[in-house]
Parts: structure tokens; C-alpha cells; sequence
């Protein structure tokens, strides 16, 4: 028991430091500052000497993440001048598709070749989609076979699926096999990863268990694997999302998690590092969503494109804020209306902040896993609890206030004390009742038609939370006014 939580606590991820002063993005500024003087942008030239010493002194990983930086033709010159093959593999694996897109226009399938025979199928499929179908067809056909293969069947699965995390080189055994034999298999098959589990097949090639890589180190070698094997408690099958594979791995800490067909068979497994890799770019897409954009935030696009790719979401926000100004400019001139637009700053600020709590909190619940399809129904009845508060609460406190600034004449804001506090006392609850109901419903309305919840935090739903709020608060204004004057 205590070796399995210590093996456990191995897996869980540690939290990362400042997100502006971590040692990496230091280490990232200083070798970009190197690259940019060795490259003299100035007179167009570089200094080749300082070039060959930056890509042998560096790691081939921190100059995959720092060349996305420089432009394209610079990038290909750091990849031509690193030490050997093992290096540029590493980069090539690490670095953008922008940076992989540029550098394959400029090498030949025989280097291309190399490449790929010195990375791991799982690795391979993702750097191989970053070139043209003709050339892919190209490069499979100078490859080893065997590898093609293994290639070919990964890239066969859908994108955001188990079946392109997983890798299809593995250590499985028959339960009979011991421990000898599996040293000797490891041994003469350098090129495949030993990963922390062994797997265990029985005499029909149906998975039934694993043992832990170290176990086999202080076990005798004639013990065989059915003796120290451990149950399979958790599989995927290769259609499995992404989503749900981070989720099984993240909640049960599993190191590697076994990709079965539907007899049993396995067909691949993912490494906890894979899983981390996909947790990245589930964040990169929940941030881009959140934000209204479509942009890739990991690249140093042009700027124009960066515009092409967050306009269609400005463009909601506009066409919102248009609906606000007809709807003003109709009631402009309007006795009630007198004294409103000064007050919407105050309508839109609250009910933004209310909506996005709201949707931001429901979303996280959602993408953990937190919130099950059960306790769904609790959980909008709790928002809409506490959105019910929070705007009587709030409806008070600006109620009061106007109601002072009036009483003690520090300003004076109407002729109707009475039906300027209820205007604003009641607009603000009325905005945030409906930006909690809107930022409650969205997200799982979006879930509903398989769009990522995380869009419910975006513009399209601030935008209408900002039109919805602001005519809420004209209706408010025009029946107080009717009833009270």
C-alpha cells in the first residue's frame, strides 16, 4: 500500500512558480537576446560562430520554445547548425508548426527520413502532419516499414482522441514470461521507452494486468510476471476524447494508461507525459475560448493575421453594443430617461462581473469533471441562489448611496429622491438576476450542441449579458417612473 502512494505522489503534477519570473521564460529572454545579436537584423548578416556556440551550449528544448520568436528563415539557420541528429530530433518534437512548416520547406526526404526513424511513432505522427499530403506519401515510403506502419495506424484516429495520444510501442507479456526474459526483451530493443508499467496478457492476448517497472528490479529473475502482476483497473478505447483521457489520468494519477480495442487487446498506451502535453493544449484552446479568439496563443504570429482571427468575436461585441445605442437613442428625450445613461456604467460593470463569475466557475466544474450530469440542477439552483443575493445585496448598498449623495445635497441627481433610489436599486438587481441567469444557462446550453463551454465566457455571451442588462435596466427606470411620478 505504501508503495503504491508513493508511486502515486511520483505522478502528480507540482505547481509551476510566477508565470513572468519563472526560470524559464528568464532563461527563454536570455537566449532570445543572444539569437537576436548573433543575428545583426541590422545589416542582414549573422555570425555564424556564435550561432554554432549557442546551438551546442543550449538545450535543443529551450531553443525549440525560443526560435518561435525570430523569424521563419532564422529559425531554419539554428536547426541547421545543431550538434547532431539526436538534437534536431528533440527540437523538431518541441518546437512550433509554423517553425517545423518552415524548416521542411527547406530540407530533403532523406533528412526528413532521419528524423523520423529517430523519434517514436506518437511523436512522428504529430510532426508528420505539419507537411503536405504528396510529401507525407513520400517520406512513408523511404521509412522502415515496420515503422510506416505503426505511423499510418496512429494517424488514422481522430486528432483530439486517445487513439493519436497513445504510443503503440509497449512492453507487454504473456503472464507466464518472467522476469529474466522481460530484462532480456527490454535489452535488445533499446529504441522502444520503458515506461513505468510492464503489461501482462494472458494466453488469449486480452490485457489483465501490469507491473510496475521497479518491482522487477528487486524481484529474482526467474519470478514469473503472474506472481507480482497488478489488476488493470482503468482502459480507453482509441475513440476516447482527449478530455475524458486527461480526466481519468489527472483523477486516478494513472503513469500509463492502457488503449484497449473492444475484445481487450492492447493497442497502445499514454504516458503520463503525453497526458501532460495534452492538458497544454486544452489550456491553450480554454484560454484562446475565454478570451473571444481564435488566435494560437503559443505562436508569434503576424499581426494581421492575429487581427483576422479575433475580429469575427469583436464583431458580436459591436453589433451588441449597436443594439444598446438604438435602443437609447429611442428613449432619448424621454422625461424617465433623463437621469438613466448615467447610471449604465454602474448596470453594465455589475452585471459583466456577476455573468462571468458565474459562467467561469460552471465551465472549471465542467472541464474537471467536478460536475456530474446528476447534480447539474443543484448547482443552477445555487447560482441562481446566489445571484438572488448578491443583486439584492448589491441593489441596496447603490440604493443607499444615491440615496445619501441626495439626502446630505453633496449631489444632487433628481427632482424624485424616491424614484431615482428605486430606479437604481432595482436596475441593479434586475441586471445581475439576469447576468446570473444567462451565465448559469450558457455554459451548458454550449455543452448541449458540443460547443466548448469555455466560449460561454467569451464575448458572445458579455456582449449579450451587456445588451440584455442594459434593456433590463430601461424597463426597470420606465416602471418606476410610471408607478412613483
Amino acid at each position: 500500500m505504501e508503495e503504491r502512494e508513493e508511486e502515486e505522489r511520483e505522478v502528480e503534477l507540482t505547481p509551476s512558480g510566477s508565470l513572468l519570473d519563472s526560470k524559464a521564460n528568464q532563461l527563454e529572454d536570455e537566449l532570445i537576446q543572444k539569437l537576436e545579436d548573433a543575428f545583426d537584423n541590422s545589416s542582414n548578416q549573422f555570425n555564424l560562430h556564435d550561432i554554432v556556440r549557442i546551438a551546442s551550449e543550449y538545450d535543443p528544448v529551450d531553443l525549440a520554445y525560443a526560435v518561435t520568436r525570430l523569424p521563419a528563415p532564422e529559425r531554419i539557420v539554428v536547426y541547421e547548425n545543431l550538434p547532431d541528429l539526436n538534437a534536431k530530433t528533440i527540437f523538431m518534437i518541441n518546437t512550433g508548426s509554423s517553425t517545423r512548416a518552415a524548416i521542411f520547406r527547406q530540407i530533403n526526404d532523406q533528412e526528413i527520413k532521419s528524423l523520423i526513424e529517430n523519434m517514436p511513432p506518437d511523436e512522428a505522427v504529430w510532426i508528420l502532419d505539419d507537411m503536405s499530403d504528396r510529401r507525407f506519401k513520400r517520406v512513408m515510403d523511404l521509412i522502415d516499414p515496420k515503422k510506416a506502419i505503426r505511423i499510418i495506424e496512429l494517424q488514422k484516429h481522430d486528432r483530439n482522441s486517445a487513439g493519436r495520444l497513445m504510443t503503440n510501442e509497449f512492453f507487454a507479456f504473456p503472464l507466464h514470461t518472467t522476469i529474466g526474459e522481460v530484462a532480456k526483451q527490454v535489452r535488445d530493443n533499446p529504441g522502444i521507452d520503458l515506461t513505468r508499467y510492464v503489461f501482462v496478457l494472458n494466453e488469449a492476448g486480452e490485457l489483465i494486468g501490469y507491473v510496475p517497472t521497479r518491482i522487477l528490479f528487486v524481484n529474482p529473475h526467474y519470478i514469473p510476471l503472474r506472481q507480482i502482476m497488478r489488476p488493470i483497473l482503468h482502459t480507453v478505447n482509441a475513440d476516447t476524447s482527449r478530455d475524458e483521457v486527461v480526466d481519468i489520468v489527472e483523477r486516478y494519477k494513472i503513469a500509463a494508461l492502457p488503449v484497449v480495442d473492444e475484445k481487450d487487446h492492447l493497442l497502445g498506451i499514454i504516458t503520463y507525459e503525453d497526458v501532460v502535453e495534452a492538458m497544454e493544449d486544452i489550456a491553450d484552446n480554454t484560454i484562446a475560448s475565454i478570451a473571444g479568439t481564435a488566435e494560437d496563443v503559443s505562436e508569434q504570429e503576424p499581426i494581421m493575421k492575429r487581427i483576422i482571427w479575433r475580429a469575427p468575436w469583436l464583431l458580436v461585441t459591436l453589433c451588441a453594443s449597436l443594439v444598446s445605442v438604438s435602443a437609447m437613442t429611442h428613449f432619448y428625450g424621454r422625461t424617465w430617461f433623463a437621469f438613466v445613461p448615467l447610471f449604465i456604467p454602474l448596470i453594465t460593470g455589475m452585471s459583466g462581473n456577476v455573468g462571468i463569475q458565474c459562467s467561469t466557475i460552471l465551465v472549471r466544474w465542467l472541464a474537471t469533471g467536478e460536475l456530474s450530469y446528476g447534480s447539474r440542477r443543484e448547482a443552477i439552483t445555487k447560482e441562481m441562489i446566489i445571484g438572488v443575493l448578491i443583486g439584492v445585496i448589491f441593489g441596496v448598498l447603490s440604493a443607499g448611496f444615491i440615496f445619501m449623495l441626495n439626502y446630505t445635497g453633496i449631489h444632487v441627481l433628481g427632482e424624485s429622491t424616491l424614484a431615482l433610489v428605486l430606479m437604481v436599486g432595482f436596475g441593479v438587481f434586475g441586471a445581475c438576476l439576469t447576468a446570473t441567469t444567462l451565465g448559469t444557462l450558457s455554459p451548458f446550453f454550449f455543452a448541449r450542441f458540443g460547443i466548448d463551454p469555455a466560449v460561454a465566457s467569451g464575448p458572445i455571451v458579455t456582449a449579450c449579458n451587456d445588451v440584455l442588462a442594459t434593456l433590463m435596466f430601461f424597463l426597470v427606470a420606465r416602471l418606476i417612473y410610471s408607478i412613483v411620478l
